[in-house]
């Protein structure tokens, strides 16, 4: 039967089209009104839009381009304006090594990255597990249609319409059962993936570890230097007494008095100096602790740590033991274990799975529904109309035929990732073994070069006071003492430079051998 043409209906289906260029041109400008959010030019400082508060919005301002008073200088934000809570420390307490690890493993914002990053990877398993384990799902729509076609003429003349209204509850299920091993093998890798997630968090602590013994025994060294630029200070204010005696005693010269209080002077700045690196030292410390910058501490100092030369000696079993307890090395044998069960995941693509659905479902209205509609989901298979309550309950087999190579090519990759992860196992072995090498080297070298110090140190010390002495019984010159006294110095530092330097290796060496699990020893 052929439908009459009805004018009415024709009218709005015009008007319906007229729209729908009105509709496009306002999509189509909302993917122009971002540009709003850029800077309008790249020579102009940017002119955000900001809260009342000061807090920067990501809206367009509709501002030109203009010089702010402060240049390329962004808005305060207050909510920004403040330091880092932590820890609390006492300031009169005297902190060791092992106390000021305690605190970095507290403070250290590093450590919590690695901690959440942990507990992110040991949810993966229970998702994969989730995601193939039942799924049920209920839904309820419900609405109304209205048509307008032209069906005959009425009693009054006038064009037919029809409406109804539909509501329809339902339950579905979806669950699969068996996939060969798949479902198994893409936890097994996820377990492995958590594993490396754990065996990092552990290195972030040896790292954190590592960072604050070094910048500790550089703090160590720092306040040594500057103790040894004020105890040399108080020796050239001493020679500088002794050239004055001798001046007024006639024995000594003006030039000689004018050269020590040069000499006291230049070791006055010297101190000025060594105490501004103790504070860079400091600050350093604490920054590497996580405390805030103006957290103020009292530290012990390292000298009671015996420097002995078997701290450097190692033996080729010792190496091989370290590599099992190294985490790069064990985080790379775990990656290699998950690549491994990847290949499984990616092989069980090949094979059939066996799954259950089911729906229930019940219609109240006149319309018919073969599918439920849903927002970010499948849509549920119903077949249903009328008033009426249905269900089905479905097992199937779905047997995998053709995909244009798509598994094979998974399949491969994770095969290449197999053989990537065991090269860099290997290379990972290869670099570790050179770090522990290089590590003993550096710290026999560093323990040698420590009592060639000592002995600098004990004939700087006995060549000073005895040429001190003698110029203070009118023996020999000011330039001299001058020359003896910076030797002193020197050799003092070297002394100080000296022992942080051991420490330093020997701190590295624990770390390069996965022992650096607290204070170094």
């Amino acid at each position: 039967m052929h439908r009459r043409y009805s004018p009415a209906a024709a009218r709005r289906a015009c008007a319906w089209l007229r729209l729908a260029p009105l509709a496009a041109v306002a999509l189509g400008g909302c993917t122009r009104a971002g540009e709003g959010l850029a800077p309008r030019s790249f020579d102009r400082p940017w002119v955000p839009a900001t809260s009342a508060s000061g807090e920067i919005l990501p809206v367009p301002t509709g501002q030109a381009a203009a010089v702010l008073p402060g240049g390329y200088v962004l808005p305060e934000n207050p909510a920004l304006a403040t330091l880092p809570a932590a820890p609390e420390t006492d300031p009169q307490h005297v902190y060791t090594l092992a106390e000021l690890l305690d605190l970095a493993h507290t403070a250290n914002p590093g450590l919590r990255v690695a901690w959440y990053e942990a507990r992110s990877a040991a949810l993966v398993p229970g998702i994969i597990r989730a995601s193939h384990g039942p799924r049920i799902a209920a839904t309820g729509v419900g609405g109304g249609v209205v048509s307008s076609s032209y069906l005959g003429k009425g009693a009054n003349g006038e064009d037919r319409d029809s409406s109804g209204g539909t509501a329809v509850a339902a339950i579905s299920l979806e669950w699969l059962l068996f996939d060969f091993g798949g479902r198994e093998a893409q936890i097994a890798a996820a377990r492995q993936q958590a594993l490396v997630a754990d065996i990092a968090f552990t290195a972030e602590h040896q790292q954190v570890t590592h960072q604050v013994a070094l910048a500790y025994y550089d703090d160590v060294a720092a306040r040594a230097r500057s103790a040894n630029a004020d105890r040399a200070v108080e020796l050239a204010a001493q020679v500088q007494a002794s050239a004055e005696a001798r001046f007024r005693r006639g024995v000594g010269t003006t030039m000689e008095a004018a050269q020590t209080r040069q000499a006291a002077a230049q070791l006055r700045l010297a101190a000025v100096q060594a105490r501004a690196a103790a504070t860079d030292a400091r600050l350093r410390l604490i920054t590497a602790i996580g405390l805030p910058p103006f957290t103020k501490l009292r530290i012990a100092d390292a000298a009671d740590r015996t420097l002995s030369p078997a701290m450097a000696e190692l033996a080729e079993d010792a190496v091989a033991k370290a590599l099992s307890r190294r985490p790069d090395m064990l985080a790379a044998l775990a990656s290699r274990k998950a690549s491994e069960e990847s290949v499984l995941a990616a092989r069980a693509d090949f094979k059939p799975k066996i799954f259950a659905s089911g729906t229930a479902s019940h219609i109240r209205g006149n319309r018919d529904l073969t599918t439920l509609p849903g927002a970010g989901g499948g849509s549920a298979t119903l077949n249903v109309f009328g008033r009426r309550t249905s269900g089905s309950v479905l097992v199937g087999l779905r047997v995998p035929l053709y995909d244009g190579g798509l598994r094979a090519a998974r399949l491969e990759q994770a095969r290449d990732r197999v053989e990537g992860a065991s090269a860099k196992l290997e290379a990972t072995r290869n670099r570790a073994v050179l770090e522990i090498v290089t590590a003993e080297n550096g710290l026999r070298a560093a323990l040698e070069a420590n009592a060639a110090a000592e002995e600098s140190r004990s004939a700087a010390r006995t060549s000073f006071a005895a040429v001190f002495a003698a110029y203070g019984s009118g023996v020999g010159a000011v330039a001299e003492v001058s020359l003896a006294q910076q030797q002193l110095l020197a050799a003092e530092n070297a002394v100080s430079d000296a022992r942080a330097s051991a420490l330093r290796a020997a701190a590295t060496l624990a770390l390069a051998t996965g022992t650096l699990g607290a204070a170094p020893e």
